[in-house]
């Protein structure tokens, strides 16, 4: 494995035995926390057994309003190699999730897939990230993992350079999910809990319709069979986004998903926007 740091699209080139990447992280996976039978995914994630989810320390992209702020911008967790993280999963009786949850994990991809490599499992394995992906390195996990459930979070450069520092977020993240779509040509269920396809999470942002309908519209006219998740969860806790949605702006979104033809997948009540809906770490 190339010891440099070339997993995400930063391209941070430093070798991370050394010195951390953009994402905070050294050479070794980091389990920030694992919840069994996490139950506040998406339905067909977390089924009705839920979903063994695993949260990895560091972000490559740290957004200012990163709910789970505690782990992608301060860091906390145990280190483990690839071999002893396979160690750890076969720890768990998976015939006890409905899914594995694999959260925030792209700055350790090399890593996971070394880990996931021959690692036979039961039930799913997904990949919960921030769309924030290299193609190349997409194609590699499509053979490890079983769903991409990436969030598209921008569509505007200076947004998303505003608050993750990533101008090219929208060139990078719509590419990384077409690709996902072309190795997960069709999604597939069993009692209600997605075996393999993509899932893509938009998460509404307060002042931010017209970027929203953007990312629907890319969505609609590039994605085949799409299937979506529209957030309203936006809690304003930190950086320069002070108010919370309010319900005519994701009324707005949501109606023009209608319009535009997605109708496959789930939105939220507006009550999930609380601070009591974010994991302790």
């Amino acid at each position: 494995m190339n010891k440099l740091c070339y997993d995400c699209p930063r391209r941070c080139g430093v070798d991370r035995r050394i010195t951390k990447g953009y994402c905070l992280e050294e050479d070794k996976i980091r389990v920030a926390k694992i919840v069994e039978n996490f139950m506040w995914e998406e339905p067909c994630i977390s089924g009705k057994k839920g979903a063994l989810a695993i949260f990895f320390s560091g972000c490559n992209l740290r957004c200012e309003f990163c709910q789970n702020y505690q782990i992608s911008h301060i860091g906390k967790g145990i280190s483990y190699t690839p071999k002893e993280f396979r160690q750890l999963l076969e720890k768990f009786d998976l015939t006890k999730y409905s899914s594995i949850d694999l959260i925030t994990p792209t700055h350790f991809s090399s890593l996971l897939i070394e880990a996931l490599s021959d690692f036979k499992s039961p039930i799913p394995i997904v990949w919960n990230s921030g769309g924030y992906e290299n193609c190349e390195v997409i194609k590699r996990l499509g053979k490890v993992v079983d769903v991409f459930l990436p969030d598209f979070k921008y569509f505007d450069e200076k947004l998303s350079k505003d608050l993750s520092k990533a101008t090219d977020y929208f060139q990078v993240a719509s590419k990384a999910i077409m690709a996902m779509r072309e190795i997960k040509k069709e999604n597939k269920f069993d009692n209600g809990v997605m075996q393999e396809g993509v899932l893509i999470r938009h998460l509404v942002l307060p002042g931010q319709t017209k970027d929203s309908l953007k990312i629907l519209d890319f969505i609609a006219e590039n994605i085949s069979s799409p299937f979506v998740s529209i957030m309203g969860q936006f809690t304003p806790i930190r950086g320069r986004i002070k108010e919370k949605l309010k319900p005519i702006e994701y009324k707005l979104v949501l109606s023009h998903a209608e319009k535009i033809g997605l109708t496959e997948g789930y939105f939220q009540e507006l009550a999930s926007a609380e601070e009591s809906f974010i994991p302790e770490f």
